[in-house]
């Protein structure tokens, strides 16, 4: 199991251009190890952009229920965690929609 930490790109995760870039740095991680622990430990914001670009789009290339088996939350605060999982909720309505 391996521990990515968001904190390592700021404490306030708010823009599509930064979370296109963790995705893909986050998905480096995932291909090495099954098991990715993803830690906003010290992150304050995670905005409804950055949410949906770096965590929702993974289910453009996995299912809901491989990403839930592949990684686990850490260090989440309140706000963090319902914008999350907002982002995933309207992508996998998007996905059912098309």
């Amino acid at each position: 199991m391996t521990t990515f930490t968001f904190k390592d790109y700021g404490n306030q995760l708010g823009t599509r251009v930064l979370g296109a870039k963790v995705r893909e740095d986050l998905l480096s991680v995932m291909e090495r190890d099954s098991k990715v622990v993803l830690d906003f430990s010290g992150v304050d914001v995670v905005a409804n952009a950055f949410a949906d670009e770096c965590i929702a789009k993974l289910l453009l290339i996995m299912s809901l229920s491989e990403l839930k088996d592949r990684t686990t939350f850490a260090g989440l605060n309140d706000m963090a965690k319902m914008n999350i999982a907002l982002a995933l909720k309207r992508r996998q309505l998007a996905l059912a929609a098309n």
